[in-house]
């Protein structure tokens, strides 16, 4: 399986440097399917969509995507340790 680096490369040939599916398949030695794919993501990220379900081939939308992931789950956190305490503090009359 290649990088996803590499597949954001491969892609970037056929629309910045004119290359064919074929010329791609050829190169880095995947089935056609996998460079369609490959080209059709790198399009859509292009346009600034993120596929659902895939991780974005562009290194900056990978790491956007995984920040965006670390933030909801840490603002999940805050909400579970927002409750955590009002119950904690609801049972203990001294604190209130």
């Amino acid at each position: 399986m290649l990088p996803l680096n590499r597949k954001n490369e491969f892609a970037k040939l056929i629309f910045e440097d004119g290359y064919t599916v074929k010329d791609v398949m050829d190169i880095s030695g995947a089935c056609q399917s996998a460079v369609t794919r490959w080209k059709s993501q790198y399009l859509k990220e292009k346009e600034g969509v993120i596929v659902d379900g895939k991780i974005p081939l562009n290194e900056d939308k990978r790491e956007i995507s995984e920040l965006k992931k670390q933030l909801a789950e840490a603002r999940e956190d805050i909400r579970i340790l927002k409750k955590a305490t009002a119950l904690f503090i609801q049972d203990n009359p001294a604190l209130r």
